[in-house]
């Protein structure tokens, strides 16, 4: 009788690692923060206006079930242009936050670079998201097709 119960063991692991090793691969993870929207070529004639370069814009959101501090995160483009949240930003479970290419009073939904040039190439770019640590959180790249891009 004991010989046939680790018999059946033993036939029960193997069908187990059988049925694991045909598991197709895993999916790759939400980033905790996503790049969900890039407005690259704001509206009408670029003017260099602040109305104008605000209405270029990252809109980042948060996908996990906890509140996340942005502080010390980094957006950047190619250019190597950086924007820092130099303060806490508490970004709560499925809330956005946008970031403004031109100046404005920052709030927790809307923050501004201060720029007063574009950042965002209307003929092609990427947006590059970091931790505090500086890993790479996620990214978004566009062509020269449209004005905005969804990640």
């Amino acid at each position: 009788m004991r010989n046939r119960l680790i018999g059946f063991a033993v036939a029960l692991v193997v069908g187990a690692g059988g049925a694991l090793a045909t598991a197709g691969p895993a999916q790759a993870a939400t980033p905790a923060i996503q790049i969900t929207k890039v407005y690259y070529n704001s509206p009408g004639t670029d003017t260099r206006s602040n109305t104008s370069l605000n209405a270029e814009y990252v809109k980042l959101t948060n996908r996990r079930t906890r509140t996340i501090n942005l502080k010390s995160w980094t957006l950047r483009d190619k250019a190597n242009h950086v924007y820092r949240f130099s303060t806490d930003v508490k970004l709560a479970p499925g809330k956005s936050v946008v970031i403004h290419t031109g100046r404005g009073t920052n709030t927790s939904t809307h923050r501004y670079w201060g720029s007063s040039a574009y950042i965002w190439n209307n003929t092609g770019d990427k947006a590059y998201l970091r931790n505090a640590s500086g890993t790479l959180i996620d990214s978004c790249s566009w062509g020269s097709r449209g004005s905005y891009t969804s990640c």
